[in-house]
């Protein structure tokens, strides 16, 4: 009796996985809440872009003309100096408010810049919380809005709530 030769099985080989590139080199899908979101048009991006840095500027002269208003420190102790304690009090609670108008004024700022980034990133204009693309009217009115009008409500309902949760 013949004996065949043992056949070798081969066994069929995998191709290696092409590798992958490095987390910096993929493109970035910009996301909101953790949900992709989808890539704003150019126009769009172009005119919220615009809308954003004049409004942005238009703070800017606002912050400065109130610094240009300021008087030197000479010209200020001078002026403190001739007045009675009802003036001293006057010109202190102007000074105090001119400081927390200054202050609000830059926080808005501030508020633009984190806008320009979002918009630089590809989210602003897409509510943080659903995802949702926010309204032009809402942003031409709020333009640093980081959630749609819903949202917005419902955060501010809850804030309300937890309140009067503190308060009683």
């Amino acid at each position: 009796m013949k004996t065949s030769p043992k056949t070798a099985t081969v066994k069929p080989t995998k191709k290696p996985a092409p590798p992958r590139p490095p987390e910096e080199a993929r493109p970035r899908v910009p996301q909101v809440n953790g949900r992709p979101v989808k890539a704003m048009n150019p126009e769009r991006r172009e005119a919220l872009h615009h809308m954003l840095m004049g409004r942005r500027q238009q703070i800017m002269k606002e912050i400065g003309s109130v610094l240009g208003q300021s008087l030197t420190e000479d010209q200020q102790r001078r002026l403190e100096s001739s007045r009675d304690i009802g003036d001293q009090a006057l010109i202190d609670l102007q000074r105090e408010l001119g400081i927390s108008l200054l202050e609000m004024r830059n926080r808005k700022r501030q508020l633009m810049d984190e806008a320009l980034a979002r918009l630089a990133e590809g989210t602003y204009g897409y509510c943080a919380e659903c995802g949702i693309e926010i309204s032009e009217r809402r942003l031409a009115a709020v333009p640093f809005a980081k959630l749609c009008v819903e949202c917005q409500t419902k955060q501010e309902l809850m804030e309300k709530i937890e309140k009067a949760e503190e308060r009683g």
